[in-house]
């Protein structure tokens, strides 16, 4: 017998945070009864749904690395019929992949789906500080005042958002490209800040999950990762984020 958000993250319908939020919904069945938190059943034996559909354990896990395309929208569905990363992949598979944590509609890059409810939840949950590494356009030139507050942190809806790593690469034209690692990832976190700081960002291309890269990938091309990739990923490590809060702590003494 397992608590039912596990059982919901091993077959890849949604990380447990979220399968918590499906149960709580009313949208979890077993054996005909609705569930609530905390229930647990037998795969083997007790009929799982979940919104109708009979949960399956016995599905193979992938990974697949997706270059998402500006437009295209980062879910499994849309009400308003808009292209998703799904579409993209056409059917090429046949598991039931979830995107792992968004990327805005305007913003394009590395994209990871998976049924691996496990990972998702590692990769997208603040306590693991899992890294996302951003290549951020921005309107002209901010200075070093700037970027400092933005590495410490700004606040957006009443609360401070997470110190990040910001690297100045280059200037084109009027605008700069940085290089932005952050542990967390609230809506729009980076255009947000960004225009709160007077420098509105012009493109934004995400190259990194963790220890995942995008490489050489074109916009809409994808693949699976390898089995070293997944292991990789798996891995507990130290967020190069931490460390540089860490580092300024001991050099203010």
């Amino acid at each position: 017998m397992e608590r039912l958000q596990k059982l919901m993250a091993h077959a890849g319908i949604a990380s447990r945070r979220k399968a918590e939020t499906i149960i709580s919904d009313g949208r979890v069945t077993v054996n005909g009864k609705v569930a609530t938190l905390g229930d647990k059943a037998d795969p083997q034996k007790d009929d799982i749904r979940v919104d109708g559909k009979r949960l399956r354990l016995n599905e193979e896990l992938r990974y697949v690395l997706l270059h998402k395309r500006r437009g295209i929208i980062c879910t499994t569905d849309d009400p308003e019929g808009r292209t998703t990363v799904l579409d993209e992949l056409g059917d090429n598979f046949s598991e039931r992949l979830y995107p792992v944590g968004r990327l805005d509609i305007d913003s394009d890059g590395l994209v990871l789906l998976t049924n691996d409810g496990d990972l998702a939840n590692r990769l997208t949950h603040p306590r693991y500080e899992s890294e996302k590494t951003y290549k951020v356009l921005v309107e002209g030139a901010p200075n070093e005042k700037t970027l400092s507050r933005w590495r410490r942190g700004v606040r957006l809806d009443g609360e401070p958002t997470a110190p990040a790593v910001i690297k100045v690469l280059h200037s084109e034209r009027r605008n700069t490209w940085l290089r932005i690692v952050m542990t967390e990832g609230k809506n729009r976190q980076i255009r947000r800040v960004a225009e709160l700081l007077g420098h509105p960002v012009v493109r934004l291309t995400r190259t990194h999950i963790a220890s995942i890269e995008l490489g050489n990938l074109k916009p809409g091309q994808f693949r699976q990762l390898s089995k070293i990739e997944v292991n990789t990923l798996k891995k507990p490590k130290s967020s190069g984020v931490r460390r540089q809060q860490e580092q300024r702590k001991q050099d203010r003494y």
